[in-house]
């Protein structure tokens, strides 16, 4: 699964990507599996704890402490989802 986050912070903004490590951390943090994003249950923190794992693993300079991260961030939204929702049906030719 790749998750691209585009994260807005009081001084920079970039787009970050998760990857398994990524996941598998947010997993631990967030003691819930990866299969509950499909289900569209996901939180702004579930997105915070991806982003900045995400920034640590690409070596974005992070504080140590996830509190002081998240309290420099304006903004965290998922960009360029190219998973098609199956429940999202095309009109049909009726």
């Amino acid at each position: 699964m790749d998750l691209r986050l585009k994260v807005i912070t009081t001084s920079d903004a970039y787009e970050v990507a998760t990857t398994p490590l990524v996941l598998i951390r947010w997993e631990r943090k967030m003691k819930t599996k990866v299969s509950a994003l499909g289900a569209g249950d996901i939180g702004l923190e579930d997105l915070a704890v991806m982003a900045y794992e995400a920034s640590k693993v690409e070596g974005r300079p992070v504080p140590a402490n996830f509190d002081d991260w998240v309290a420099t961030i304006r903004s965290i939204e998922p960009v360029g989802d190219e998973t098609p929702d199956p429940t999202d049906a095309a009109p049909s030719g009726d």
